[in-house]
């Protein structure tokens, strides 16, 4: 027998008091029952003891609420004779959020069963109710919070996984790269990731919508370049069922699913003309249609593009909108080509080592000093992509648990140019000195920092930002110091 109305959903969170309570069986499953029939209750009460469940046997909410505030309940069956206006229920699933509520009633009504789920209860049930129901009612009901449970750890696993730290690297570009992920996350504005083939721009999307208040919404990606012209549309605003040959059904488009979440454009150079019009309006206007219906769709989106494409030269040569280049580019991310961040290279290659070692199920294998001083000289024209399918490459393919020159492929195996620095030590400054009358200590250090200050800005054109990345300074301290000093831009003085 089945309950007479069924309902999935109820009160959702989590709790981690007696999050172990179910690892050995019923029998560490706590049930609260509260049921003014004292016969009805203890029927119900032995039937679930009897399936092994422990159990707690209340005839009063207030009795029910005593109890709950000293023990953790995996589930409860509550009367609604019990309910003072629903208070019970409200207040059990705000000791215990993560609780299945069971409500049971001998009035077996719609209406109240609706109200019921209002207020937050997991299911509705007839009283008095068949031990096969009750028993089956129990079994639905902690199945349910046993896949919540799994989703969102599955969901903060998958924050973990794009997390920044995850993103590997500790050069200064890169540095520079994590401090704009963190700071655009927080916001709803459209950001342009900009970058070469391979250098990880998806990731970047994946850590920006991650950190972001949208992260519980989905990351919808489009490749703009990888989808043919003709489908694009379609791919991106759905279609009506016969809007065009083939459309045998209406079909929601990539905008439509990424509600409440993120669309992350990858390759948004690759979009025609027609289609940058209609992105314009979506950006503009939140809002768009579906092919072949006049009916316009609401978009609560946030957008992320990525190109590999000089967007701007795009733009000067007529290929691209310049409106449409401007509402993309409200925050750019340039992400630097592996060349540029070649201390990084020696931590790429112990993340993918580690990673390929579990996911291959082999030994950890190690480099041959030669190997890491090859793969520093190397260019990377195909970026951290080219570096780590060379490693897997190599980590199926080398014999022993070190990868020697001789496992290197041909490319890497000739001559390479010279290791580049990548950041040049500056010139030492020169050391001031002491004149033989003395100096006064305070004004000589006033006026080196002045100078230091003048020059940063100078060296920025005056951008503040800018100026207090160079002097190692937080931006709030060098505005104070420029105050301070009476430092104004040579247009201004």
């Amino acid at each position: 027998m089945t309950p007479l109305f069924r309902f999935e959903g109820g009160a959702a969170g989590s709790r981690g008091d007696g999050d172990d309570l179910m690892q050995n069986g019923n029998h560490n499953t706590a049930v609260l029952v509260a049921e003014p029939d004292g016969e009805t209750g203890r029927k119900l009460a032995e039937c679930l003891e009897q399936a092994g469940y422990a159990t707690c046997l209340c005839a009063t909410g207030s009795q029910a609420l005593e109890e709950a505030e000293k023990t953790f309940f995996d589930l409860a069956f509550l009367s609604w004779d019990l309910q003072e206006n629903g208070s019970l229920i409200e207040q059990l699933n705000e000791l215990f959020p993560d609780t299945p509520l069971l409500v049971t009633s001998c009035r077996a009504e719609l209406e109240l069963a609706v109200r019921a789920m209002r207020l937050g209860a997991f299911n509705f049930l007839a009283a008095p109710v068949p031990p096969e129901a009750a028993l089956a009612a129990v079994g639905e009901a902690l199945e349910q919070r046993r896949l919540r449970r799994e989703q969102g750890e599955r969901r903060r696993r998958l924050i973990q996984r794009y997390d920044v730290e995850n993103i590997v690297g500790q050069s200064r570009p890169m540095q520079e790269v994590f401090r704009l992920i963190h700071k655009v996350a927080a916001t709803d504005a459209t950001v342009l990731i900009l970058g070469e083939s391979g250098t990880g721009k998806e990731l970047v999307a994946r850590a920006i919508h991650y950190h972001s208040p949208r992260r519980q919404g989905p990351l919808v990606p489009v490749n703009c370049g990888a989808i043919p012209e003709e489908l694009l549309e379609s791919e991106l605003f759905g279609h009506e069922k016969g809007a065009f040959t083939g459309a045998i059904r209406s079909r929601a488009g990539r905008f439509e699913l990424a509600e409440g979440g993120t669309v992350f454009l990858d390759e948004i150079g690759d979009m025609s003309p027609m289609l940058q019009v209609k992105l314009l309006r979506v950006l503009q206007e939140h809002q768009f249609e579906r092919i072949g219906s006049t009916r316009t769709i609401k978009a609560d989106i946030r957008v992320i593009a990525a190109t590999h494409q000089d967007l701007k030269k795009q733009v000067e040569q007529g290929h691209f909108r310049e409106d449409l280049y401007y509402r993309l580019n409200v925050v750019p991310i340039k992400v630097p080509p592996l060349r540029e961040r070649r201390s990084d290279i020696p931590l790429l290659c112990e993340h993918f080592l580690t990673r390929l070692a579990a996911q291959k199920g082999l030994a950890r294998k190690t480099l041959h000093p030669e190997v890491k001083d090859r793969l520093m000289r190397y260019d990377w024209p195909g970026n951290v992509r080219e570096l780590e399918n060379l490693l897997e490459r190599m980590v199926i393919l080398a014999e022993g648990d070190q990868i020697l020159p001789e496992d290197l492929p041909p490319r890497l195996a000739g001559e390479l140019p010279p290791l580049p620095a990548e950041d040049p030590p500056p010139e030492p400054a020169a050391q001031p000195e002491l004149p033989e009358e003395g100096l006064d200590f305070n004004q000589a250090v006033d006026a080196f920092e002045r100078r230091l200050i003048i020059q940063a800005l100078e060296r920025t054109g005056w951008v503040k930002n800018r100026a207090a990345n160079l002097l190692r300074l937080n931006r709030t301290t060098l505005v104070e110091k420029i105050k301070k000093k009476g430092i104004t831009p040579p247009e201004q003085g």
